[in-house]
């Protein structure tokens, strides 16, 4: 029997998706990357705002498509959007057979024996909602990533409590992984070839407050540089709030660990931020900002932002865009306000109207562009690391990542080189020209 998988959202589901693979091959099944061919498919959703519902929602009719029309025998839901909507989808998607909340991903094989079990034209629905902050963490997985990259998954769930934020509800309370757990899952990484370890959660500052009643993300990436060779550790979805001091001296002194962070800082105004119910304000901001480009020469800031949030005015927008002029982020990304059920801010009044936070989103966006045009055109003859990721045949042309791009949501370096470079090979290149968010340069 082949099983066919859909991943969507951000890459901490895309974990539970390489677990659940493993799961389903160690039962024997067939894994095939065409849903044509499947006779199960298995949509891991998102369901952070309005557009990843959608994005799934719609994913799933498509898979339904083939249910009527091909030899598909059963949808399977799992995710976020099955953990908040377990229900509601049996109700208004018949198609779906089976759901599995995100504390039930350890079930997906006892899911797909029995949707596959009931007889033709029948509807044997399978429904699990295990207690999310009870399911075991980490196992064993299939790599969905090049075989030179990977994700660590350090904890799942937050206990933040943003304002605006379903992930709590969805994931549950936040929980760390043990340090020797993660040591050696990276270890077993490196020894399948990768090359760039992403360190990933809802906030890897948390991390080990819970195990070690203390804030520990520095000393784990001192294991694992200590029990590992891996050139590349990169940190992704930092807080402004918990960015100790030893974890400053770790980026700045640490020559494997990339001098790049992800921290989203959603607003600068402080009412903004009060009713967001963000940790610290604009002042801590401002402050951790200049601490870390004091401190870590050259490193790279990537941040995301949400405008339109219920209340704020023409001059708390005015501020965020006078920020980010000021600051000239390396890279922001932005979105407008998802009204979602079931949190505080749902019920906020003075609630923005649609086209008004578009309109916002716009501007900063084009704002932030103009910035990271210029910041790229500052980099032409200057020469940088980058690993190379795969070449492309029709362009006749190499591309990768430096260090100052994350997978996925960041900007490529593509480049000509004497000779084939393989995949995950680290080469040195020339910046020769920049376009929208990519460089383009030669091996030298």
């Amino acid at each position: 029997m082949k099983v066919g998988f859909i991943s969507l959202g951000c890459p901490k589901n895309q974990l539970d998706t390489e677990v659940m693979l493993h799961e389903v091959l160690d039962a024997g099944y067939e894994i095939t990357p065409d849903e044509t061919e499947a006779d199960v498919v298995i949509v891991n959703t998102c369901a952070f705002i309005e557009s990843a519902k959608k994005e799934a929602i719609d994913n799933i009719l498509d898979v339904a498509w083939l249910k009527k029309n091909r030899g598909l025998k059963a949808i399977i839901v799992t995710g976020c959007l099955a953990e908040r909507y377990g229900e509601e989808i049996f109700k208004e998607l018949p198609e779906v057979d089976a759901v599995l909340g995100v504390g039930s991903i350890h079930h997906i094989v006892e899911a797909i024996q029995a949707v596959t079990a009931k007889k033709k034209g029948s509807r044997a629905k399978y429904f699990s909602h295990d207690d999310r902050d009870a399911v075991a963490l980490g196992g064993d997985r299939v790599l969905t990533t090049p075989d030179f990259a990977a994700y660590l998954k350090i904890a799942e769930g937050c206990d933040n409590r943003c304002t605006y934020c379903a992930i709590p509800a969805i994931r549950g309370k936040f929980r760390s992984r043990p340090m020797e757990e993660l040591v050696a899952e990276a270890k077993q990484l490196e020894s399948l070839g990768v090359r760039e370890l992403t360190l990933i959660a809802q906030d890897i500052t948390r991390y080990g407050m819970d195990l070690y009643g203390a804030y520990s993300l520095a000393a784990l990436i001192r294991r694992i540089t200590a029990e590992t060779a891996i050139p590349w550790i990169r940190l992704l979805y930092c807080y402004p709030d918990k960015i100790t001091d030893d974890l400053v001296a770790e980026l700045r002194d640490n020559p494997r660990l990339l001098k790049y962070i992800d921290l989203p800082l959603q607003h600068i105004s402080d009412p903004i931020l009060r009713r967001m119910n963000r940790r610290g304000d604009s002042t801590v901001i401002r402050d951790v900002l200049a601490k870390l480009r004091r401190e870590v020469p050259g490193i790279v800031i990537r941040t995301t932002f949400i405008v339109g949030f219920p209340g704020e005015t023409e001059a708390d927008f005015s501020a965020l865009c006078a920020f980010i002029k000021e600051q000239k982020f390396d890279h922001a990304g932005a979105f407008a306000y998802s009204r979602e059920e079931n949190t505080t801010a749902y019920d906020f009044p003075d609630q923005i109207d649609e086209q008004v936070k578009q309109d916002r989103l716009d501007v900063l966006m084009r704002l932030q562009t103009e910035i990271n045009e210029s910041l790229n055109r500052e980099k032409i003859g200057a020469v940088i690391d980058v690993l190379c990721e795969d070449y492309d045949p029709v362009a006749e042309v190499h591309y990768g990542r430096s260090t100052a791009d994350a997978p996925e949501i960041d900007g490529k370096v593509y480049f000509k080189a004497p000779s084939r470079v393989a995949p995950g090979t680290f080469v040195r290149v020339k910046v020769q020209e920049v376009v929208d968010y990519d460089l383009y340069g030669v091996v030298v």
